[in-house]
């Protein structure tokens, strides 16, 4: 299902997916894509993710950009050339995608979440993000304490700034149980960062599950490009199953 979500800068379409055959009320998970935008392959993610019992709302974070459709990658993402052609033509859309944009956005997602028919609308939710969608994820937590309850981040690149608004400095502020799962050997998430990282959830007492898939590039989740690594893939599904599973009621 397809909706429109008002924000403070247009429309923004999301997906939507839900289990079959079910009457009770269920908790949300807002998803956040990669940087190739909404398409089948994030709509199959999504659906897989409910089928486990949630509603997840999938919006396209480059409203601003254009639609999903105008936005769509026109490039085989399976070749690397295309996928190198794809990612020149989205690093402007992230760039332009400020943290203050896409922290008002947020605001909207969760309260189009909760607002879907299905969802237990008083209940903590979820939020995960997929490469810099991993960014999203860690800032929505600390930006909503009290409404995120889990977020996974998965081969998240830039989550460790010198900025000021950095997205790991929501680990201050947030109470959700963190879950990341880096790629290995990415130059977009070093060691280093996954010690700064580490500290820091500890001295904020944030329940931090961190590891490196060993031989998964970034971007090892997504089937439809050249970095998938379908045995990394599927470790991220139930890993993230049994995260969802643990620190949200169903």
């Amino acid at each position: 299902m397809t909706v429109q979500i008002e924000t403070g800068d247009g429309l923004a379409e999301a997906w939507v997916a839900r289990p079959e055959d079910t009457e009770r009320a269920l908790p949300g998970v807002l998803l956040f894509m990669d940087a190739f935008g909404l398409r089948p392959q994030i709509r199959e993610m999504a659906q897989r993710i409910a089928d486990g019992g949630y509603v997840v709302l999938a919006p396209n974070v480059f409203h601003r950009s254009g639609s999903v459709e105008e936005i769509a990658p026109t490039a085989d993402l399976r070749e690397p050339e295309g996928r190198d052609r794809a990612l020149e033509q989205a690093i402007p859309r992230m760039n332009e995608l400020t943290p203050g944009l896409s922290r008002a956005d947020t605001t909207r997602y969760l309260e189009a979440l909760a607002e879907l028919p299905g969802v237990a609308g008083d209940a903590p939710v979820g939020v995960i993000g997929y490469c810099m969608g991993a960014r999203l994820a860690l800032r929505a937590g600390g930006d909503h304490p009290d409404r995120v309850a889990a977020v996974g981040g998965f081969h998240g690149g830039g989550l460790v700034t010198e900025e000021p608004d950095s997205p790991h400095r929501s680990l201050a502020s947030t109470r959700a149980a963190v879950l990341l799962r880096h790629a290995d050997d990415d130059p977009s998430m070093p060691v280093e960062g996954m010690d700064v990282i580490a500290s820091l959830a500890e001295d904020a007492g944030v329940d931090l599950g961190q590891s490196v898939y060993p031989g998964a590039p970034h971007g090892y989740s997504m089937a439809d490009t050249a970095m998938y690594e379908p045995s990394a893939a599927e470790r991220h599904f139930a890993e993230l199953q049994a995260h969802l599973g643990r620190h949200l009621p169903a």
